[in-house]
């Protein structure tokens, strides 16, 4: 199991490939099925997914060389309020909106990174772009389950994800129509998260959508890592570079 999760061999690269489809699955599982009233057959796909998610948190666990670590990873926090919400509907469906963060945790692991920039050009040239998009992407995610989580149950303005995800937005662009707010000290609290991150992860996205494009290389002088697609010299120490390039232009 552990050259599955981190080796370096064809049969492991397309094993993560499989663990990050299934997380995007479970994401969208998550979207639809709050739309539809509960059924036992959402009921039973709720304990699919929450088994196969608490075998992947176990295997995780079982061959990490730092367990204990690990275990205080608020990754693995929000991996167990997921599985509580999968396997425990009444403690809410809303929190199952955690387990998009194992998407950025896949994401950000050395050997799906590397192997990404690999197999697809398309992820070299707008690496910095799609990373920025997936941590915006989390929170709204996020920030809709908790909304809709506390407050389905006590505002009627909101009745169902949809609407959880309207106020998101409207309160991540700071536009703030007013037609649905969240009362009392902790929906003012909520708004203030959604507010003050929401509009950092924005100007991130913008940001990387925004600056000239630039490729990833090491300079083997002074370590600068991002470098213009067409340079043939660092910028910063002036050592001749050779950065690999398969005859596009950007």
């Amino acid at each position: 199991m552990r050259d599955l999760y981190e080796a370096d061999t064809p049969e492991a690269h397309r094993f993560r490939y499989v663990l990050l489809g299934f997380d995007l699955l479970t994401v969208l599982f998550i979207v639809v099925t709050s739309f539809l009233p509960r059924t036992d057959l959402v009921e039973w796909l709720d304990v699919l997914f929450g088994l196969v998610i608490l075998t992947d948190f176990l295997v995780r666990l079982a061959i990490s060389r730092r367990p204990l670590r690990d275990l205080l990873h608020p990754a693995t926090w929000a991996d167990i309020a997921a599985i509580v919400s999968f396997l425990a509907p009444l403690v809410g469906e809303g929190a199952g909106f955690l387990r998009v963060l194992r998407t950025v945790r896949l994401l950000h692991t050395y050997q799906l990174l590397a192997r990404l920039r690999v197999d697809s050009p398309w992820f070299r040239r707008n690496e910095e772009v799609i990373l920025a998009s997936v941590h915006l992407s989390v929170f709204v995610f996020v920030m809709t389950g908790i909304v809709y989580e506390t407050q389905h149950a006590t505002n009627p303005a909101i009745a169902n994800y949809a609407d959880a995800l309207y106020f998101t937005v409207t309160a991540l662009t700071t536009t703030g129509f007013g037609d649905i707010t969240l009362p009392g000290t902790s929906g003012r609290l909520i708004s203030v998260v959604i507010m003050i991150l929401g509009v950092t992860l924005f100007f991130n996205l913008a940001r990387a959508l925004l600056q000239p494009t630039k490729v990833r290389f090491t300079c083997p002088s002074c370590g600068l890592m991002r470098h213009d697609p067409d340079a043939v010299h660092c910028k910063a120490c002036g050592v001749l570079l050779n950065i690999p390039d398969e005859g596009q232009r950007f």
